[in-house]
């Protein structure tokens, strides 16, 4: 007996804000080519009618058009690209539209025609159907993660390393990878003698954000660089046990916040805003390393070639 049809829901980019569907077509293009460059003018509000420019492998130039409205019209198109020819930048090998909604084809045949008028080569327009398609056949995951509420970085920086996912990447291989999070000073340092407390809480808040997005930042914020998130593991048993590690640091994190909540660890009261010096009693220091131990040890059930320094 066969089974029940599926269907596949259609994206609806009308309940995205303008913002939020720049960050997505921004996305999809890193991960989607190679680039020499790719930027994000949109995100200053002063874009010039570029929202984002981008120059390939092989030096043609892209500007690429976000229009996240119900209706897009040849008006609308007409001043974007008056606004781009007027920009530092030049005029572009390719004037791209990517639309949220529906695009009559008068509408297209219009827009390109005007876009070749004024100088510009190629254009093409997707609308939102089509921009769709192309995201479930080359960006599935970011088209997962953004509409399933999974922390999407703002950043372009940052966007751009998370859009650039390797599917070919095996199970084994991908928790070698998450191994780095795991083999740092927060994690084997004697709670008693963690020179920053501070810096300590951040480390397993960016563990949690590294094994759900793939960003892996350094204690100062700064970004070290990408690696897989545990959304790519394919094995389901071991998909299931990654979640069971970050609950694990989220224990962790919460029992930090509560002591601190609580006065029972407290800042040594100098006064001095970067002073990273603490106190708390010996049963607190134990209890915050059992927690930690514990997050080790989970993740040694899941990767037993993992060899940090931290206890188990």
């Amino acid at each position: 007996m066969p089974g029940p049809s599926t269907y596949v829901h259609r994206v609806h980019f009308e309940d995205f804000d303008g913002y939020q569907f720049e960050r997505l077509v921004f996305a999809y293009h890193a991960r989607s080519e190679t680039w020499q460059s790719l930027e994000w003018y949109g995100q200053t509000g002063s874009d010039l009618g570029r929202d984002i420019w981008g120059i390939r492998e092989d030096g043609h130039t892209v500007c690429i058009q976000c229009a996240n409205r119900t209706r897009l019209t040849l008006a609308k198109i007409k001043d974007d690209i008056a606004k781009v020819l007027r920009a530092a930048n030049g005029v572009p090998d390719l004037f791209r539209v990517v639309a949220s909604g529906t695009v009559s084809a008068q509408t297209r045949d219009r827009m390109k025609a005007h876009v070749r008028c004024v100088g510009v080569m190629r254009c093409d327009v997707w609308s939102g159907m089509e921009f769709e398609e192309f995201l479930r056949s080359k960006g599935e995951t970011l088209l997962k993660r953004f509409v399933e509420g999974v922390i999407f970085p703002d950043a372009a920086q940052e966007l751009a390393l998370f859009a650039k996912e390797d599917g070919t990447l095996s199970d084994d291989e991908i928790l070698a990878a998450m191994s780095k999070l795991f083999d740092r000073p927060a994690f084997y340092t004697p709670i008693y003698q963690e020179s920053n407390l501070a810096d300590f809480k951040q480390a397993i808040r960016d563990t949690i954000q590294a094994l759900g997005t793939g960003i892996w930042k350094a204690r100062d914020r700064h970004v070290i660089g990408r690696i897989p998130s545990r959304h790519q593991i394919k094995d389901a048993v071991l998909s299931q046990k990654m979640q069971t590690v970050e609950m694990s640091l989220a224990r962790l994190r919460a029992e930090f916040d509560d002591q601190l909540k609580a006065g029972v660890i407290r800042h040594c009261g100098c006064n001095v805003p970067d002073c990273p010096t603490y106190f708390m009693p010996s049963h607190v220091a134990h209890n915050l390393e059992r927690l930690r131990d514990e997050v080790l040890r989970e993740y040694r059930r899941v990767y037993p070639g993992f060899h940090g320094r931290g206890a188990w």
